[in-house]
């Protein structure tokens, strides 16, 4: 693996990581599932990215099977939200500090962890938002302090934020944020200056939907005609110039593209080797920023 590494949360790891949310894809199949994790291992992925709410537990319980102490593996979960079976959508808002608290213990348990190396505090304040109930409305101060506190207890390494406007990073600055997740590709560009700010205050970026919008209608990366060409010329695929892409953009991006397929899992690693010369960064940067709410039509 050619993919440079960067520091993140404590740690140097490989740039290209794996989310394993798409693991829950494979509930009947278990043996399949296993073995994805276990070539992510051998592939030299070093970063995998979870939660609780990814199957009700059953994607934890993934990876706490597959994965071993000499893996070396840097895993990190996400609080803020809790599984919701048979809802319109997998995850109900769970945003008060008892709940973060007590999704720490049941990612513990689930993961088979002693301490979790990282945990992201997914608030609600930017898109994709989830409705809140008037108990979900929680001040980060107050959430900040939780997760503070579940730090020096030593069941958490490290806090990162997720789905946070800049306003919300700078009040978080002092509680040492490691990280930051929030939806960001090269045709939803809303939050640049919030990654500039990562940049400078040394904050790994780690976006998700780092190919477009998953939801129907919404931009892609991989239909962009300037990434279309770009991969016809370098011999790769559209999705694998959107993630280069992002490599190349920022040296604090570190990536966790998700697949629940072998050859997308080596074609993920391979866009880290992707070299892209100064023209085509230049043609990629002119691909037009759309709010990420913006239908393509």
């Amino acid at each position: 693996m050619t993919t440079a590494t960067a520091p993140f949360a404590g740690r140097t790891v490989f740039r290209i990581g794996y989310g394993a949310m798409q693991l829950e894809r494979l509930h009947g199949d278990r043996g399949t599932a296993l073995a994805i994790v276990r070539r992510a291992v051998e592939l030299d992925i070093d970063h995998i990215d979870t939660a609780q709410f990814y199957g009700d537990g059953f994607v934890n319980g993934l990876l706490r099977e597959a994965l071993r102490p000499d893996d070396g593996v840097l895993v990190a979960t996400k609080v803020g939200a809790d599984p919701n079976p048979g809802g319109p959508i997998p995850m109900r808002p769970a945003q008060r500090p008892k709940e973060l608290r007590a999704s720490v213990e049941a990612n513990l348990v689930s993961l088979g962890l002693e301490q979790i190396p990282l945990v992201n505090l997914r608030r609600m304040d930017a898109a994709p938002r989830i409705p809140l109930d008037a108990d979900q409305v929680v001040d980060l101060d107050d959430q900040l302090a939780e997760m503070t506190a579940l730090r020096d207890e030593g069941k958490i390494g490290a806090i990162g934020l997720s789905s946070v406007r800049l306003d919300g990073l700078r009040r978080a600055i002092g509680a040492g944020i490691a990280c930051v997740q929030n939806a960001y590709s090269l045709v939803a560009r809303d939050d640049e200056d919030l990654l500039q700010f990562c940049l400078a205050e040394n904050i790994a970026w780690v976006p998700y939907f780092p190919l477009g919008s998953a939801f129907p209608g919404l931009p892609k990366v991989t239909d962009e005609p300037a990434v279309i060409a770009a991969a016809q010329r370098l011999g790769s695929t559209p999705a694998q110039v959107g993630l280069a892409w992002l490599l190349h953009h920022a040296p604090n991006v570190h990536l966790i593209p998700g697949t629940a397929n072998a050859e997308h899992l080596q074609a993920n690693v391979d866009a880290g080797a992707l070299s892209l010369d100064e023209a085509t960064l230049a043609a990629l940067d002119a691909v037009p920023s759309r709010p990420a709410g913006t239908p393509t039509s």
